[in-house]
């Protein structure tokens, strides 16, 4: 048990610069979370709700972090930082990393019925602060979600999402970063939809051929029917 809490502090050391020994990392609000969540978890699959839900209403008190009872959870699961609110279907695999503000919620209220209406985060997963991961889709394998997306349809392995509503970026699906990327957002590398650069481009030469016709007109002698005269007018601003 002690090598498992070891590899899992170890784990939040290679994610997290800011932590200089393991004993920070115990006191991060999302190891503590993790930590309450296991217990509620138990209780929760042995029916006993009420206890689950006072466990993590507590913890919830002490760590603005909400991760409903019923939730799975796999390995290595990281909160960097808090204000997370984790729905009752939702299922989280290995190593993923989730920073603050994050919401992975439903959308297809069931009054207490079955179903499942919560994300699914497969291994390896980052998601940037702010995102809002809705209904039950599945983000797949190794996928960064961007600060501030709101994501409702599923996402490609490997597929970088930005955006309201998030869509995948240049990071094509079979391409992924192999490192840890923070934030899951991919600072040195193309941030818009595919395509957008390439639209930008051709708009641009649309707008040089067009100055050079205005230009080449600007240049034709025109008729000064006053004097009889030809004279040359310029336009400005161009």
């Amino acid at each position: 048990m002690l090598n498992r809490l070891i590899g899992y502090l170890d784990s939040v050391v290679a994610r997290d610069p800011a932590p200089r020994s393991r004993w920070e990392v115990l006191l991060y609000p999302g190891v503590w979370a993790l930590f309450w969540h296991k217990v509620a978890h138990r209780l929760f699959r042995a029916r006993l709700f009420f206890l689950a839900r006072a466990i993590n209403h507590m913890s919830r008190m002490f760590t603005a972090i909400d991760i409903h009872p019923g939730a799975t959870i796999g390995k290595n699961f990281f909160i960097d930082h808090g204000f997370t609110v984790i729905g009752e279907t939702a299922v989280i695999g290995d190593n993923v990393t989730i920073y603050q503000c994050v919401t992975l919620g439903g959308t297809n209220p069931t009054s207490g019925k079955a179903g499942k209406r919560h994300p699914t985060l497969e291994d390896n997963v980052i998601v940037g602060s702010g995102a809002q991961i809705l209904g039950p889709i599945t983000v797949g394998r190794r996928a960064r979600i961007g600060a501030s997306a709101v994501v409702t349809e599923d996402v490609p392995e490997g597929a970088t999402m930005i955006g309201l509503k998030a869509r995948s970026t240049l990071v094509a699906a079979e391409t992924w970063a192999k490192e840890f990327m923070p934030y899951g957002t991919p600072c040195k590398e193309p941030c818009e939809p595919s395509g957008g650069q390439q639209r930008v481009e051709q708009l641009e030469q649309e707008v040089a051929r067009l100055r050079e016709q205005v230009q080449a007109l600007v240049a034709q002698p025109t008729l000064d029917h006053d004097s009889g005269q030809a004279a040359s007018t310029g336009i400005s601003g161009l």
